[in-house]
């Protein structure tokens, strides 16, 4: 048993107070009476710091000294007023990287508000001392500091096949701190859905016998990290970056994590490579994520010095990384967690399809009494109709396809019934005689899985992906009402705290760093031609984030809305969208979201046209491919106004956001770069690649909830009735 002073935790130095600005790299000297040498070999991921508060900011690095392979390993943290480390305001501290923690340390330096801070470590080695690279830090202003703020915020940073070149371009901004809101690793070596390994940029796990084998592409396996080596080699790659380490030697960094720091889509401890044909719980794959980010990430638990990862601790109680910062009088910063602690997605993976969720009585009795006929269809017994014909028909269906035949039973809508029947009369041979279809006439009329776009048995499609809007806001609703933690997406105490926290706050600007998409994302497809019937609907998009969870959405908004000066900041989807999220119950309720595209990761709309080719549906659909295409203008459609809350869309861009936050008004530019730019190596070219970036900026004014672009030199603000700029 590890004792806690064995366990990995951020050391505590006091400093003395100034401030002098600057910069530093690479260094080689003489500090006191010992010769520093550059030593970056023993330092592979460099340094890094982050969490920044008035009188605290951690820093970090990682020892590695190939011959003490397995050792604890001594280390000393210099820190100074200036790059060339003149002005120490310190002596050089001691500290321990453990091999328990793949020798990574951290120290909470305590120094002056708003000031700047230069940090290196030394590692002694044969009386020889090697030095890393400089970083450069910087405190958050006195709490009543008037003082403007300007950050980035990034997500979605996949490595394999891809190149960091919109880091290049951040690097030469400036900034005060960066928010990163998620997936900053990907825990995939190289999945072909969405990643193309090269020589260049690529996995590898040194133990592939402890991770989880996904497949082949071609004669190469392709794997998911499982274990806590598994995943501190992803960490290890990914920091490799030259880049992204110039980026963290820079600037303090803010994170947070989405579903790739554990694994696609999860929920608590849960995967969903499986969609549903086994359970993939894991709680120790869970406690390997949790620990090496820990690990890696140079962050304040809470504001605890103390804290200390505990790997006997039970998920989702082994850390907490929602917290709150604030910077001056005008900036209050929360960031939560939406991963560990939310309930599965609403719609199970493995349901069956024609099983009726709600029949017509339900229905009727319920506050929107009965749906229209697109919504809720007819249905049948199963077990009774026509003798049980149809239940043999469809257990027949489920045992070649290896589904329970168990779940074959109830209530069935009649849709997918007749879907099924359609497609064994077609098939090679048909049944002899033809099975008939089913008359729908006079039959009452529920809600099922395959009304909310569930075709297949187990599928990602219908479920958390290209949902049937309308059918999905009544099922939503009615599960919400008879169990309020379906939507739980917080989980309880997190919650609690986060409402407490912005409604107690005092500062101007309350901007929430949040992970996936408030506003809604929906299509009509209703008028367009080309498609068959039963996709003739409006669609969300996506409901594995807040679309998903919509009632819970409509409640935190109600609350939120009318606090004033709320912005939301989002990653996830790898697009740019601008919107304004209200509730549903109150339209005057509404805050403001700004969402930057990815770094690096496959862009929304490129990710569509991978879905539609590779659903067995979808990819029937001879329209469909255009529709992937053409997804910025269904989002944005004026006609349909599908997306009132939603003022700008950019699906097909990498890149990052600026904000610019004052008293008055907070600025947000969008820098967006072609898609394609992210597969060649813009390293050591970082001019050209900037001039290829477009710029877009929007704002909103303190004291109001609207949104305005700036477009020729001109402020125009969003009109949510016309849809226009005005």
């Amino acid at each position: 048993m590890l004792s806690r002073r064995s366990f990995l935790r951020a050391t505590v130095v006091t400093l003395g107070a100034a401030f002098v600005p600057g910069c530093g790299d690479d260094t080689s000297n003489t500090t006191g009476h010992r010769t520093l040498v550059k030593g970056s070999g023993y330092f592979p991921q460099s340094v890094a710091s982050g969490d920044p508060r008035p009188k605290s900011v951690v820093v970090w690095t990682r020892v590695v000294d190939g011959e003490k392979a397995g050792w604890d390993l001594d280390v000393e943290l210099e820190v100074a007023l200036d790059v060339a480390f003149t002005k120490p305001v310190s002596e050089p501290i001691k500290l321990q990287a453990l091999a328990a923690y793949d020798n990574c340390v951290k120290a909470r330096i305590v120094g002056e508000p708003g000031t700047t801070y230069y940090y290196r470590f030394v590692y002694e080695r044969d009386g020889i001392h090697y030095v890393s690279r400089v970083g450069r830090t910087k405190t958050a202003p006195d709490e009543d500091a008037d003082v403007p703020v300007r950050f980035a915020f990034v997500s979605c940073q996949d490595f394999v096949g891809r190149y960091y070149n919109t880091l290049l371009a951040l690097e030469i901004e400036d900034l005060d701190f960066i928010v990163h809101l998620g997936d900053y690793i990907y825990e995939t070596t190289g999945d072909p859905s969405f990643q193309t390994p090269d020589d260049a940029r690529k996995v590898v796990f040194r133990d592939p016998a402890s991770a989880i084998e996904l497949g082949a592409s071609g004669d190469v396996k392709f794997y998911a990290a499982k274990s806590l080596d598994n995943y501190r080699d992803l960490y290890r790659t990914y920091r490799g970056d030259p880049a992204l380490q110039v980026l963290h030697e820079k600037f303090p960094m803010i994170p947070t994590w989405d579903d790739h720091e554990f694994s696609n889509d999860c929920w608590g401890a849960n995967a969903t490579y499986l969609s549903g044909r086994a359970s993939e719980l894991d709680v120790a794959r869970r406690k390997a994520a949790n620990q090496a980010w820990f690990e890696y990430q140079p962050v304040d638990y809470a504001g605890d010095p103390d804290f200390a990862y505990d790997p006997a601790a039970d998920v989702p109680n082994d850390i907490r990384i929602y917290r709150d910062f604030t910077f001056g009088k005008h900036v209050h910063l929360v960031v939560t967690d939406l991963r560990s602690h939310r309930p599965d997605h609403l719609i199970p993976e493995d349901a069956f399809p024609g099983a009726v969720l709600f029949d017509e009585a339900t229905l009727v009795a319920s506050p929107g009494g009965l749906p229209g006929p697109t919504i809720a269809t007819p249905y049948v017994d199963i077990e009774t109709y026509a003798g049980g014909l149809y239940k043999g028909v469809l257990a027949q269906v489920a045992t070649a396809s290896g589904y329970d035949t168990a779940k074959v039973t109830g209530n069935v809508s009649v849709d997918y019934i007749n879907l099924i029947v359609a497609q064994l009369n077609g098939g090679d041979p048909p049944p002899d005689p033809p099975i008939p279809a089913i008359d729908a006439a006079g039959l009452p009329r529920g809600l099922s899985y395959f009304d909310l776009n569930k075709v297949s048995f187990y599928a990602q499609i219908g479920t958390r992906y290209f949902v049937h809007k309308d059918a999905f806001d009544v099922f939503s609703t009615l599960r919400y009402a008879a169990d309020p933690k379906t939507q739980d997406v917080m989980g309880e105490a997190q919650e609690a705290w986060f409402l407490e926290t912005l409604t107690g706050s005092t500062k101007t600007w309350k901007l929430w760093a949040n992970e996936f998409n408030i506003v809604p994302v929906q299509v009509d497809l209703r008028q367009i031609a080309g498609i068959p019937a039963n996709v003739q609907r409006r669609f969300y998009m996506g409901v594995e984030g807040w679309d998903g969870f919509r009632d819970k959405r409509n409640e935190l908004l109600g609350k939120l809305g009318g606090l004033g000066n709320v912005v939301a900041l989002t990653g996830d989807l790898h697009t740019f969208m601008v919107g304004t999220p209200w509730a549903e119950q109150d339209p005057t309720k509404k805050i403001v979201e700004f969402m930057t595209g990815a770094v690096s990761s496959t862009p929304f709309r490129d990710e569509l046209s991978s879905q539609v080719k590779s659903d067995p549906v979808l990819s029937q659909i001879p329209a469909a491919p255009l529709l992937a295409l053409q997804i910025d203008d269904l989002v944005l459609d004026t006609e349909t106004k599908v997306n009132p809350h939603l003022a700008h869309a950019e699906s097909n861009t990498h890149g990052y956001a600026i904000a610019e936050v004052s008293a008055a008004e907070i600025v947000v530019t969008l820098h967006a770069v072609s898609g394609k730019e992210v597969t060649t190596n813009y390293a050591g070219r970082t001019a050209e690649f900037v001039t290829k970036m477009q710029k877009t900026r929007f704002k909103t004014v303190a004291g109001g909830s609207d949104l305005f672009k700036e477009i020729e030199g001109a402020w125009k603000r969003w009109d949510t009735t016309t849809l226009m700029w005005a």
